[in-house]
């Protein structure tokens, strides 16, 4: 064994997963430089200023039920653009652009579980689709989970990020709210 292959034996690499890009979080408050491990073993508050950093579906998931065991319901399918919406790009473009960013099929993605041994349908909205915007695909996807949760007979418990309907899908946007109105009558009929 030659010297060189004795010295790069000793020293201590990073696995291929880490680098020095992830090994930090820099908090968007105090502008802090915050081990990763840390911050995301604080629940992704910094502990420095308390800043409650954005999370996504997957780690509210995890963070949630017990021992983050879940299955993630399938989001109805839906007609992707309604309207052939289009202003400097098209609505279908944005919808690939923010699928690929997210890994999502849209805003709102539902899982079932159990959170202190009890069942739930716990739903959770994705700020990075899009703001989190409502349309028709959210809608079908809230009604999917609260009727999920009536079949289980468990409750359902959303955490919402929303910047509101998506103007993209117009009026179609809107008709979202009522929808949701009558599945929580049905919810909470159901008891």
């Amino acid at each position: 064994m030659s010297w060189l292959s004795r010295v790069r034996s000793g020293i201590p690499f990073l696995p291929k997963r880490q680098s020095t890009d992830n090994l930090w979080h820099k908090c968007r408050k105090c502008e802090s430089m915050v081990f990763t491990k840390e911050w995301e073993e604080n629940l992704y508050v910094c502990p420095r200023c308390d800043h409650h950093d954005r999370i996504g579906p997957k780690a509210r998931f995890e963070q949630v039920f017990d021992k983050g065991d879940h299955d993630v319901l399938p989001s109805p399918d839906v007609k992707e653009d309604p309207l052939r919406f289009r202003d400097t790009k098209r609505y279908t473009d944005r919808l690939k652009i923010a699928r690929s960013s997210t890994e999502e099929k849209d805003a709102l993605i539902n899982a079932r579980g159990k959170i202190g041994g009890k069942r739930a349908v716990v739903g959770v909205q994705d700020f990075a689709f899009m703001g989190g915007s409502m349309g028709v695909a959210v809608g079908a996807a809230f009604v999917a989970g609260v009727r999920a949760a009536i079949a289980d007979k468990a409750p359902y418990v959303l955490f919402t990020a929303a910047g509101g309907a998506r103007m993209q899908e117009g009026i179609l946007s809107l008709m979202q709210m009522p929808r949701t109105t009558v599945a929580l009558a049905e919810l909470r009929e159901a008891g």
